[in-house]
């Protein structure tokens, strides 16, 4: 039944927990004995190939057998093991690649070895996979004892976890606070203390905001990531803010509201706004980099009045110096004594150490800490000074370098550049010198492109450093030198949604700002940077309608600090034209994404700007600051810009522009008092004649819904309904999942005007809605499944999801928008019937109800059934 509790899961005894083990068969055949033998003394049930008949087992067969399994074990050692016909990939790797992200893994490596290129290389993506705990071993002696101790202690921490349910109501935030933090690349080595005196420090209530304070490269972004991941309770949520791209103290409040969802509705200070929709909420927000914008420190005090239940974890290079702050300095990594007069013992504990044996692994798997190399490792890392980012940048050249030839250099090189910049903090200057250094062991060309990413804001494509580095000489072998910055730890890649995207540490990339700033063709590649992200906006905005949609939505999300950067440039620089023919290509991704008031911002610069504006410029800015005033609370309709805005398309001959402003227009008119139904409705149609579906297939569908809409306003359910039944089809026949999703609302609000409540038609709605990550769908959709049920005689259910959907409306900022056309008539017969206490009392709970309870009680596959 939709919203009950899940049925609990009772083992029989032929139903024990699977364990599976992957691993060659005839090199660790003993291993392998071992193995199964400690799964089996705790009663366990181990997975393993021999048992069956064939010595290389289908893909399907293992697939199907992990599927079943709850532990993941690798044992590996030096061979990659076979690869069978038509494979490009080993079994071994295929079982790893298959095996659930979720599935605890626990993976053991033999020592000592000579192992297989591509299993060195698999061996560094599982060391970098933060879900396996990954153990070396010697004798199958002590592989049994690693794995009969490792599975105990696993199944105590699920049983520990299992013990503490998530309350029927208890925030939804403190159960998916990891969703808002970032991952980390690596694990927060030598921190273990620190973590812990951070935590005890938020159990206080007086201690309200916290400053993480320390040069760049000390570890503070790092460490303020793994106090969040540990905060858990009292916290409802956890909220990461990423500051490295302000550089206006204003721009502060509305990041932090960015990533809480509320958007600012303009009626009032955006810091009550956050306290508005946070109310009764205990959140603990991180602020990293702070010292950029240490001009906003007043604000943050205001915050802490307007939030009363939040607290604050600021990490940055100078403290806030605000009433209330208490400060943690971020000490460097505990250094080794001096190796002259240390054990081996003594090297191999420090924390510094510790951090350089784990990312030289990371960086070649064969790395070991040996009595030979621990004095050369010990004296780089005292000559680093213990710290973090330093250290991951020496450890990452090992593959280059021995340990004793790496020391030779920095002894070298150091000194000179430590003393070179006397104006900044000893740590500082000791994380640019070894910039420099894994610079220095470097190309001229990778130097040069270096200090050429320094123009990026955000993480960049190869498309995108192809563009600000076209026409160098330096830059013919483009991707080879960039690989030399990626193998030098100075660049990270990583994909995102099947897009190659690259990325620089912080302090690496303000290095590489300050250098590229110093460039003499700074300005041309600043230009360079902002006319790609014009094509980019160009090459996206089509891929924003149809089956592309969510390829084109992801690859504008991630590249979406860069544009902005790109933007405030170029309005800076007088390009406003360029800027608004950009932004209104990307209307939809304003829309779907609930960025309409950004952009909104955007147009309203190029207004104030006083530059003399193309005519189609005037238009974009005028319609589409109008249309977002339309759906902010408070907001007077004025209908004057909007039909400056139709005139203005029409004289340049943009027919989708005009028809657009025409249907702003249209929705205008419906908002007066009283509304120009017949007006609205004139215009719409004039809109419809400026489109055609073989051309413009989105907004013709676009313009149908709204004329639907006014259909239903104007008393005519049935034509509504007809039209909005062919817009749905047309939308799954184009692949749009957008037009699908309001084809969808708008059929379910018609269809219950009707006296046909259809919760099926919202639930889809409110599915397509999430995939979108269309926050104002979600609080649509819920709307209309309250209504339904309210209007069937549920009225606890009524009640619980009108107070989820009032709650999505508090956070994303349209506290006051009420569709009173359409679920307002439902409700006000309600709290006019005797089950009225009945319905308010659930409408609370629905507002304080997780938002994957409310997700659970909806997305029933049972009840969603759309034909």
């Amino acid at each position: 039944m939709s919203g009950s509790a899940p049925e609990a899961q009772i083992r029989t005894p032929d139903q024990r927990l699977r364990v599976f083990v992957s691993s060659t068969l005839k090199e660790l055949e003993p291993e392998r004995r071992v193995a199964r033998t400690a799964i089996e003394r705790l009663r366990l049930a181990p997975v393993m190939f021999e048992l069956g008949a064939r010595p290389h087992p289908p893909q399907q067969l293992y697939r199907a057998y992990l599927e079943q399994s709850d532990v993941f074990v690798g044992i590996y050692w030096q061979h990659y093991g076979w690869i069978a016909p038509d494979e490009e990939i080993s079994g071994l790797e295929d079982e790893y690649r298959l095996a659930p992200r979720d599935m605890p893994k626990l993976i053991y490596i033999k020592q000592p070895a000579e192992r297989d290129e591509r299993l060195a290389e698999l061996l560094g993506r599982i060391r970098d996979d933060d879900t396996a705990s990954y153990t070396p071993f010697s004798t199958v002696e002590e592989l049994a004892d690693l794995v009969e101790a490792d599975l105990a202690t696993l199944l105590a921490e699920r049983f520990d976890a299992s013990r503490g349910p998530v309350a029927a109501h208890e925030p939804l935030e403190a159960v998916d606070a990891a969703e808002h933090l970032p991952v980390p690349y690596t694990d927060a080595v030598g921190r273990e203390q620190d973590v812990a005196t951070l935590l005890d420090w938020l159990t206080d209530d007086a201690r309200r905001i916290i400053t993480l304070v320390g040069p760049g490269g000390i570890g503070k972004s790092r460490l303020a990531i793994e106090v969040a991941r540990s905060a858990g309770d009292p916290f409802d949520r956890v909220t990461f803010v990423l500051l490295e791209h302000l550089r206006e103290p204003s721009d502060v409040v509305p990041a932090i509201a960015r990533e809480l969802g509320v958007r600012d509705t303009s009626d009032r200070p955006l810091s009550e706004q956050l306290g508005v929709a946070r109310a009764g909420r205990r959140d603990l927000i991180v602020l990293d980099s702070f010292e950029q914008v240490l001009g906003a420190a007043p604000e943050v005090v205001q915050l802490l009045n307007d939030l009363p239940d939040a607290s604050f974890l600021v990490t940055s290079r100078a403290r806030l110096r605000v009433r209330g702050e208490r400060v943690f300095d971020v000490a460097p990594l505990v250094v080794p004594p001096d190796p002259m007069r240390a054990s081996f013992e003594a090297i191999r504990d420090a924390s510094a150490v510790r951090l350089f044996v784990d990312r030289a692994r990371a960086a070649d798997p064969r790395f070991e800490l040996t009595p030979d190399n621990a004095e050369g490792i010990a004296r780089i890392c005292r000559a680093l000074e213990g710290v973090p980012l330093a250290i991951e940048l020496a450890a990452a050249r090992i593959r280059a370098l021995t340990p004793s030839a790496m020391l030779g250099r920095l002894d070298r090189m150091l000194p000179l550049l430590v003393t070179g910049a006397r104006d900044i903090p000893e740590r500082q200057r000791t994380i640019e010198a070894t910039v420099a250094w894994s610079l220095d062991l470097l190309s001229d060309e990778a130097q040069r492109l270096f200090a050429r990413l320094g123009v990026f804001a955000g993480d960049f494509s190869l498309d995108a450093i192809e563009a600000v580095t076209r026409g160098e000489v330096w830059a013919e072998d483009l991707l080879g030198t960039l690989l030399e910055l990626v193998d030098g730890s100075l660049v990270r890649q990583h994909d995102d949604h099947g897009v190659p995207l690259f990325s620089m540490l912080v302090p690496v990339r303000e290095i590489a700002a300050g250098r590229f700033e110093r460039e003499p063709g700074a300005t041309k590649a600043r230009r360079a940077f902002g006319d790609h992200y014009l094509r980019l906006a160009a090459e996206i905005g089509p891929q924003l309608q149809g089956s592309a949609q969510a390829g084109g939505l992801a690859r504008i999300e991630a590249e979406r600090d860069n544009l902005r950067a790109a933007a405030h440039y170029l309005i800076g620089i007088g390009a406003v034209d360029q800027v608004a023919d950009a932004v209104w290509r990307l209307f939809l991704y304003w829309w779907i994404r609930s960025q309409l008031p950004e952009a909104k911002v955007w147009m309203d610069e190029i207004l104030a700007t006083g530059a003399p504006l193309r005519t189609r410029t005037r238009a974009i800015a005028l319609g589409l600051s109008s249309w977002v005033s339309l759906s902010q609370p408070g907001s007077k309709v004025d209908l004057g810009p909007i039909e400056w805005s139709v005139a203005l398309f029409h004289s340049v001959s943009d027919a989708v522009g005009e028809g657009c402003a025409l249907t702003v227009l249209s929705i205008a008119s419906t908002k007066l008092s009283p509304p120009d139904l017949e007006r609205a409705e004139k215009l719409q149609r004039r809109a419809l004649e400026l489109v055609t579906e073989a051309e413009q297939p989105v907004f013709e569908a676009m313009f149908r819904l709204n004329l639907g809409a006014l259909t239903t306003l104007r008393g005519d359910p049935e034509g509504a309904i007809e039209l909005f039944d062919t817009v749905l089809d047309d939308a799954r026949r184009m692949g749009d999942v957008f037009v699908e999703s309001l084809a969808l609302a708008n059929g379910g609000w018609a269809r219950l005007g009707h006296g046909e409540p259809r919760p099926d038609l919202f639930a889809r709605h409110l599915d397509l809605s999430l995939q979108l990550g269309n926050e104002d769908g979600v609080g649509f959709a819920l709307e209309g499944l309250a209504a339904c049920a309210a209007a069937v005689g549920e009225i606890e259910r009524a009640g619980l999801l009108l107070g989820a959907s009032e709650t999505v409306r508090l956070r994303t900022g349209l506290v006051d928008q009420r569709p009173d056309l359409t679920y307002r008539p439902i409700v006000d017969r309600v709290l006019a019937s005797d089950r009225a206490d009945e319905f308010e009392s659930a409408r609370a709970r629905g507002r304080r109800m997780p938002r994957r309870a409310v997700l659970d009680l909806v997305l029933d596959p049972a009840e969603t059934v759309v034909p």
